[in-house]
């Protein structure tokens, strides 16, 4: 491999913010003739395009109403980046939810960083950018990780490389394309967890993880029941106390013990335990494979 190649997925696998202080890439300081990487420009709305590469495809109204009445009092704080498609026009690389909200807000001008960016490149900028989010859910996620393999020729380890996540986190949020269209606009939705998703992968055929998608929604079944099912075990039925539903849970841990470890473990890609003692004292244990599986464990809980 190039040196070129080696310095470019380097950038890559720390996102945009590692290709801002890259001077070769960097058209504004160029233009400028100041030799700052990282100056700004300020450009006219009107002359720059979406990014048809972000795998984000949902922007939540009140939220973008929200941040566009934001941006009309106090301007946009951080710059978008984008590349110079020709004379006067540009494409955005990273920053789409602030552009529409500038575009809600009626601005006619918006600062910006101009870099250097094939269509190659763009896309796994854009990818690798838009993975690092933690507003993105589950299945745009599994997309951009899709994405990345198919249009930018990688494997499965390359990626996990790339992006600093373990390999079975990528293998799970793969899978999740694997179930029916139903099922994945639940995901999507909120209306049942990545946990509950993953089980139901291991559910059968269509219909019947369709079946149990149905029976989550109607009796709020938690991802131990699903397993159970999946596995032919009988279920406890809910009972109901002072308006609180109580299932079967995994001995020793609560339900809502259980719904804690399996959130953590999404949110940190890894496996998550609880283990407790019968005076009530125990630890969590958060596992990792290597001191790079662990420095992304420890920076995802600084955030």
């Amino acid at each position: 491999m190039s040196s070129n190649n080696t310095k470019k997925r380097s950038a890559l696998g720390k996102g945009l913010s590692a290709l801002l202080e890259n001077a070769e890439t960097d058209i504004t300081s160029k233009s400028s003739g100041t030799g700052i990487v990282g100056s700004i420009s300020t450009l006219p709305i009107s002359s720059i395009e979406a990014n048809p590469f972000n795998p984000r495809t949902n922007f939540e109204k009140d939220a973008l109403a929200e941040l566009s009445d934001s941006i009309r009092i106090h301007g946009i704080i951080q710059p978008l980046t984008v590349r110079k498609l020709g004379r006067d026009k540009y494409q955005l690389i990273s920053g789409e939810r602030r552009f529409r909200a500038a575009q809600l807000a009626g601005l006619e001008e918006v600062p910006a960083y101009i870099r250097i960016a094939n269509d190659q490149t763009m896309l796994e900028m854009a990818l690798v950018e838009n993975i690092q989010r933690e507003d993105l859910n589950p299945i745009e996620v599994a997309l951009s990780y899709e994405r990345l393999i198919e249009e930018c020729d990688l494997t499965q380890d390359q990626l996990s490389q790339k992006i600093s996540k373990s390999r079975s986190s990528i293998t799970n949020h793969l899978r999740l394309l694997k179930l029916p269209p139903e099922v994945q606009t639940g995901v999507k939705s909120g209306a049942i967890s990545m946990g509950h998703a993953r089980a139901l992968v291991s559910a059968g055929s269509a219909d019947e993880q369709i079946a149990l998608y149905d029976r989550i929604i109607e009796e709020q079944l938690s991802v131990r029941d699903i397993e159970r099912i999946i596995r032919g075990e009988q279920i406890e039925q809910p009972i109901e106390k002072q308006g609180i539903t109580t299932k079967s849970v995994k001995p020793n841990l609560s339900e809502q013990e259980y719904v804690f470890k399996e959130h953590l473990g999404d949110k940190l890609a890894t496996k998550v335990e609880i283990k407790k003692s019968e005076n009530g004292n125990g630890k969590i244990i958060v596992n990792f494979n290597s001191d790079s599986d662990l420095s992304r464990i420890i920076e995802l809980l600084n955030r």
